[in-house]
């Protein structure tokens, strides 16, 4: 019997992150650094001290006489419960990655005080409720994974206040509302991902006259109500290659830009109400696998 209990204990306690403050006796890290995993972090230092190396998914940098966390990646381990606020005491973190977990409940508005964020993953999760509009002070983030979650409501046009923001992945969600056009003047965005929501509006609002997302080079908009024509402005976005339009209530014709487009190479345009003859261009790609590496 107490084999199996044996057994059974790392299922639950392996995978349970344990993300609490914790009291730091020894070593040179800053004391808001100190994290617990009960299944492999020995120690009570995350970077690591004497004969103990760094906690596994820890990565940590010098800063005068202190090591500072400026990494914790910790995914595809089944993490069950909340979002853990306590991340947000690692004021130096540059990558917070916890894709593939079963965490729960809202992202915590403390999310803010990560100012030198550039990789958030959240991905393939059981997240849920609102974006905190928090997110919009993180003024490094350059790639923001929220896929594969249960977000509702309307996307916070604060992520409209991240200069450096280059990917941005909301698919797979239940937001609703329009998308923001302040969304275009996101100079450095190159990639945009609404698919699979509940999101409505037209292209012309998100575009207005094509002169916004000057970098963006992949627009997925696939199954969502969004509606109207394909405005001509459409083909001013002089970098786009990929654009997913399938599955929504899109009506008329498609632009003779589109098809002229000197980079575009993938146009989707199935499961909607465009004039007959409208054709697609290229091949779709594979749904994107969970344990995906992130390309920075």
């Amino acid at each position: 019997m107490e084999a199996a209990a044996a057994r059974f204990l790392p299922v639950r306690l392996l995978f349970l992150l344990l993300l609490v403050l914790a009291g730091i006796a020894s070593g040179k890290t800053v004391k808001r650094d100190g994290w617990r995993v009960v299944y492999s972090w020995v120690g009570d230092d995350p970077c690591g001290h004497g004969d103990l190396p760094p906690w596994s998914g820890v990565t940590c940098s010098q800063q005068g006489d202190y090591r500072v966390v400026t990494e914790l990646e910790v995914y595809a381990v089944s993490i069950v419960g909340p979002f853990p606020t306590a991340v947000t005491n690692l004021l130096d973190l540059k990558r917070l990655d916890l894709h593939n977990n079963k965490l729960t409940g809202p992202i915590s508005p403390q999310i803010g005080r990560l100012k030198h964020l550039r990789i958030l993953n959240l991905r393939w999760n059981k997240l849920q409720d609102v974006l905190p509009p928090e997110i919009g002070e993180l003024k490094k983030l350059t790639h923001l994974y929220l896929s594969f979650n249960n977000f509702k409501g309307e996307i916070p046009v604060e992520l409209a206040n991240l200069p450096e923001l280059r990917y941005l992945y909301l698919h797979e969600n239940r937001f609703t509302g329009r998308i923001p056009p302040e969304l275009g003047t996101l100079r450095n965005l190159r990639h945009l991902d609404v698919g699979n929501n509940h999101l409505i509006g037209t292209l012309r609002d998100l575009i207005g006259n094509g002169n916004g997302f000057p970098s963006l080079r992949n627009l997925y908009l696939n199954n969502n109500d969004l509606t109207g024509v394909l405005p001509d402005q459409i083909a001013n976005l002089t970098n786009l290659e990929i654009l997913y339009l399938d599955n929504n209530n899109f009506i008329g014709r498609i632009p003779e830009g589109l098809y002229k487009h000197p980079f575009l190479k993938e146009l989707y345009i199935e499961g909607n109400q465009f004039r007959p003859g409208s054709k697609s261009k290229g091949t779709h790609k594979v749904l994107e696998l969970p344990d995906a590496d992130i390309l920075v």
